[in-house]
């Protein structure tokens, strides 16, 4: 048990065992990862755009066929907690494999709908085979480099990532006016097929030799199939510093939210953009924030990894990675959101505009520079579950955001864009507040709730 009288220790020989891949493959692995990363959030977030035309497609309302969003993330929380739990068992590219056939039948299920009913369950399939990009591929990256070198890879797969759900929207958008909704789910469909492929011909097991669960069984048959629970993922939340990091990332995680989903209501309305495709194009400078500052982040805190530890004679802490959130939770989140609500209420016309995308993409930048290090931060200190501790963090910070995104409109409703954006400011210092004292309380925090915590020699 790691305890303030027995901080983590200096690193060993363990660390021979991230010089399986040679430099040029970690990198394709990491470009697979991230491949597969990205279909989750382009899943999402091209649908949205196109709930008007499918209403009218399955003569439905904009209210009814909004049901699938709510269900699409109970999917993705589920399914990625799911694949997660089975990962640890059975290894990283075997659960790839089973996932993209759910999502190549779940896209192609969704392009057949005829009744809202068959939309809802193939929309679910399609989310559930899909979940476990992030948290494989951030388990994936734990797998094969070593801390110093973690945050950088993290960086680098999450702004990826992201990076389709800024997009998405605007391909979306265009698919649904200028094509079909259908073709685009047919599309998603072969994506996936593409990335099962790819996989089976290219991806090796990345999982530490012995650390699978069927590794350590004594008789196995030759097709073993094993239950395994997926909620116990969850369990490991019990620990204070991996359920203060979750909380505060989905306080910083809400001003995305809140500057994206009523994106057509806010920004739309007041400087009169009408067309789906230029309003979805709106979303792309937060992606362009998420792609540039993901890896940044993750350089980053790399860097105060290696610098504290140099302060401390070679002794580890895991917060360290922490500092590295500073300048995105304190500043450029809070300056971002705050502004934009101001200057979309007082300032108008293209000058309005502008400083509107402005403040998208400093908020795309500041969100990634609090989640990078956090991610990190989960897959440093539970590294033998990295992508149990990524899905229990992503399924509970679901649960928060479809929560806040629910009170978003009726709060722009009732007290106005300014004060809605203020006020989300605000929970973003709270969550940077958080952070602040998992970093300064972090070791007794760990001594607190023992969850098989990594040190130095398995990390």
């Amino acid at each position: 048990m790691v305890s303030e009288e027995s901080p983590l220790l200096a690193a060993t020989t363990h660390e021979v065992i991230y010089d399986r891949f040679a430099p040029d493959q970690k990198r394709w692995i990491v470009f697979l990862v991230s491949f597969a990363g990205f279909l989750p959030m382009f899943v999402a977030s091209t649908f949205v755009p196109s709930i008007p035309q499918i209403a009218k497609d399955l003569d439905s309302t904009r209210a009814v066929v909004s049901l699938t969003v709510s269900l699409s993330i109970l999917a993705s929380a589920v399914g990625a907690l799911v694949w997660a739990a089975y990962s640890s068992f059975y290894g990283r590219r075997l659960i790839y494999l089973w996932g993209m056939p759910f999502v190549c039948v779940g896209s192609c299920g969704v392009a057949l709908s005829t009744s809202l009913q068959s939309l809802l369950f193939w929309r679910f399939v399609q989310t559930f085979g899909c979940a476990g990009g992030l948290s494989l591929g951030a388990g994936v990256i734990g797998d094969i480099y070593k801390l110093e070198e973690r945050g950088t890879a993290i960086g680098v797969f999450f702004g990826a990532t992201l990076l389709g759900f800024a997009v998405a929207p605007f391909l979306g958008g265009a698919a649904t006016q200028y094509w079909s909704w259908r073709n685009l789910h047919y599309s998603i469909g072969a994506w996936g097929l593409l990335e099962m492929l790819l996989i089976y011909l290219s991806f090796p097991e990345t999982s530490h030799s012995g650390t699978l669960g069927i590794d350590k069984l004594n008789r196995r048959r030759w097709i073993h199939i094993t239950w395994v629970n997926p909620l116990r993922s969850l369990w490991l939340l019990r620990s204070p510093n991996l359920f203060a990091v979750m909380l505060a990332s989905s306080l910083v995680l809400i001003s995305d939210f809140v500057l994206l989903v009523p994106l057509a209501y806010t920004i739309g309305v007041r400087y009169g953009i009408t067309n789906e495709a230029i309003i979805g194009a709106c979303f792309l400078p937060n992606g362009l924030g998420n792609f540039i500052g993901a890896p940044v982040a993750g350089r980053l805190s790399d860097i105060m990894v290696r610098r504290w530890r140099k302060k401390r004679r070679g002794v580890w802490c895991p917060e360290d990675r922490l500092r590295a959130t500073w300048i995105g939770g304190l500043i450029m989140v809070p300056l971002s959101i705050g502004a934009s609500g101001l200057i979309t209420t007082y300032v108008e016309g293209p000058i309005g505009l502008a400083l509107n995308l402005l403040c998208l993409f400093t908020n795309g930048m500041g969100v990634d520079f609090v989640l990078n290090p956090i991610g990190s931060y989960n897959v440093d200190v539970v590294h033998s579950r990295s992508a149990e501790a990524i899905a229990a963090h992503m399924a509970s910070r679901s649960l928060v955001m479809s929560a806040a995104t629910a009170l978003i409109i009726p709060s722009i409703e009732h007290i106005g864009v300014a004060w809605t954006d203020i006020i989300v400011a605000v929970l973003a210092v709270i969550g940077q507040g958080i952070i602040f004292l998992t970093i300064r309380y972090g070791d007794r925090m760990r001594a607190s709730i023992d969850v098989g915590f990594s040190t130095m020699e398995n990390n």
